[in-house]
């Protein structure tokens, strides 16, 4: 099962504080760990909202509005993605995590769709064409 770790934004990281050399070293050894114990796929932190835009859809028709974004509780701050066998697993792994802020944060846990998830309507056609791109996009990670 692969999980989206969501590290929640708070005030000081949307106003652009940057972690201290404490807090950096504390993440990168915890880092290590998701690593040495393969199932870290991914990770990394995001610049504040204020460097970042969303897109309203209604219809056809397409809004764009620059950040930043006033609730701060509905932001992000970081990421990881996790190949771990039960949510359980994941919560455990992030009960180990470091504070990922100076101040109070929270770790958020979703689970990430798989093929298999979508039943009979994840057609074959539909079905090749993940794979295909998904051996395009590792083509294209590996330079």
């Amino acid at each position: 099962m692969r999980f989206m770790v969501i590290v929640k934004a708070t005030k000081e990281s949307e106003a652009g504080k940057m972690p201290s050399t404490e807090l950096l070293t504390a993440m990168g050894k915890y880092n290590e760990e998701l690593v040495k114990a393969g199932i870290m796929l991914a990770g990394d932190g995001l610049h504040p909202s204020s460097k970042g835009a969303r897109v309203r859809f209604t219809g056809a028709k397409r809004t764009v509005i620059d950040g930043p974004f006033a609730e701060t509780k509905e932001l992000i701050a970081g990421f990881w993605i996790w190949q771990v066998r039960s949510l359980d697993e994941a919560i455990e792994w992030v009960k180990r995590c470091p504070n990922p802020m100076e101040s109070e944060s929270e770790i958020e846990i979703r689970q990430i769709f798989e093929a298999e998830d979508f039943g009979e309507a994840f057609t074959p056609e539909l079905r090749e064409q993940e794979e295909r791109l998904i051996a395009e996009t590792e083509k294209l990670r590996k330079g």
